[in-house]
């Protein structure tokens, strides 16, 4: 099946919202980080996001179904794009539809030197697919609880 993005608008922030609440359900009953979770976010983080200026929201589409959504962040050395949060919902996730939305969104900003990202250490399937498609761990490590521990990935582009 095909995978596509479709830019968010206004409207879309509720159906953002509620996937992200649903595909982040786990990871926060897991790890029970609920003061910063995507799982645990009032809809007013997520509008607030959206209204960042150097903000784009995608929808991720597999097929005629919306999965999950990505959003990109454009930093102030207008060399790099950050990804926070992306989430798949959890019945179309093991489909390799991740791996496809990183290619598409990184065609879709050309101009990007290099990307970077954070996840969950504990989480190795999370951070297998980002070190299978190029993302190198950057030595940042924060400790939330003692279940938890994120951590940040750079990928270079043209490396």
């Amino acid at each position: 099946m095909t995978v596509d993005l479709v830019k968010a608008t206004h409207e879309d922030i509720d159906l953002i919202h509620a996937m992200q609440l649903i595909a982040f359900k786990p990871l926060l009953e897991k790890y029970q980080d609920y003061d910063i979770s995507p799982g645990n976010e009032p809809r007013s983080r997520v509008e607030e996001r959206f209204n960042h200026p150097f903000t784009d929201f995608y929808l991720i589409k597999y097929g005629a179904d919306t999965v999950g959504a990505i959003r990109i962040i454009h930093m102030e050395d207008r060399e790099t794009c950050r990804v926070s949060p992306v989430f798949i919902l959890p019945e179309f996730q093991s489909r390799g539809i991740a791996q496809q939305v990183f290619t598409l969104v990184e065609q879709k900003y050309p101009w990007a030197k290099k990307w970077n990202l954070d996840t969950i250490k504990e989480e190795a399937g999370n951070c297998h697919l980002y070190e299978k498609i190029g993302y190198v761990w950057n030595g940042k490590t924060e400790i939330i609880n003692e279940r938890m521990t994120i951590i940040g990935y750079d990928k270079i582009m043209g490396e």
